[in-house]
Parts: structure tokens; sequence; C-alpha cells
């Protein structure tokens, strides 16, 4: 059997809600693991307007900004297959990781199956929490970024911005792969 070679992708997403279809896909901000240099960022046009206040909080989004500035969802998906084609080699296939990646990959996954038709990640993801509660032994409340960032000391930091929040992931996943190697 030849199997590719597996590549990490830290993905981190903004969203306006807490599921996909009714809720709105924001921001998408993903890096390689192993090249967090190589980058890919967005912010979408929003579809359905629908919203719960304190995600938007959160992330800083306001609807009409992004209503006007946005990307059209359908053209959002498809760069982000092109970035993951363009920084992909043929004997690769990406790996969706996340914190807390089954909220992230649900947007990512109907999100691309409803404009492109595909999503090149499959159906599944890596979750770095669960990695984290299942390598350091700890307690479920214990598997969020601000203890794991203790615990690990990450030079860089989450800010609820998609692009530095897959960076920051993508720290601390190296971390957790460089003490689960020793």
């Amino acid at each position: 059997m030849n199997m590719k070679k597996e590549v990490f992708i830290s993905v981190d997403i903004e969203a306006s809600g807490p599921i996909p279809g009714e809720y709105d896909l924001l921001s998408i901000g993903m890096c390689r693991i192993d090249q967090p240099e190589v980058q890919f960022y967005c912010e979408l046009k929003p579809v359905s307007f629908k919203f719960n206040a304190k995600a938007l909080e959160v992330a800083g989004f306001h609807l009409q900004d992004l209503a006007k500035n946005g990307t059209d969802p359908a053209t959002a998906m498809q760069n982000c297959a092109a970035w993951l084609n363009d920084n992909l080699l043929n004997a690769e296939t990406p790996i969706f990781v996340g914190l807390n990646a089954g909220f992230d990959w649900s947007f990512i996954n109907y999100y691309f199956h409803k404009y492109t038709g595909h999503n090149p990640f499959g159906v599944a993801s890596l979750d770095i929490k669960s990695m984290y509660f299942g390598a350091f032994g700890s307690h479920w409340f214990e598997t969020r970024a601000k203890h794991m960032s203790k615990v690990l000391n990450p030079k860089t930091h989450g800010n609820h911005h998609a692009l530095q929040d897959a960076i920051f992931q993508a720290e601390l996943f190296h971390l957790m792969l460089q003490h689960l190697n020793r």
C-alpha cells in the first residue's frame, strides 16, 4: 500500500454562532505545522446574517463590514482549496488539526461541501485538546489553551484572530509532539 505523507495543517475559524448552516463562517486561518510561515487567511461575507452576540464580540467582527469587505464564500473556499493544493505535494495529504477541532472542522466541512462539493481534509480531524488530555493525563478542564500554555511554554499566543490562533495552535501541537517523542 502506497501511503501519502501526512502534513499537519493547523486550522482555526471564527463564526457567528455555534453551528454551520444556521450561522456563518466569518474567517479562516491556516498554516502548515512544519512550516508555520506558510499561511492562509480570509474573511468571508455572511450568508445568513444570523448571529450570537457573544460570538461576534469575541471575534471582533461586524457583519455589515464583512458584507462589504469579505470574500464571497464560494470564492473563499476555492481559494482555501487552492492554497492547500499549492502548498502540498501530490504525495502529501492534509490532516486537519484544531484546538476544539470538532467545532472548527464542522464549519470547514460544511462550507467546503456546500461551495466546492469536496472537503480536502476528508471526514476526520485531529483535536489538540484530546491529544493533550491523553498525553498529559490531565483533567478535561485543564485542556484549555491557557493551561496548556503554562505547561508547554509557547512563544506565541491566541487572540481570537483565526490566523494568529492557527499559528498558536501549530506551536502547541509541535511542542506536544516534541514532548511525546522524548
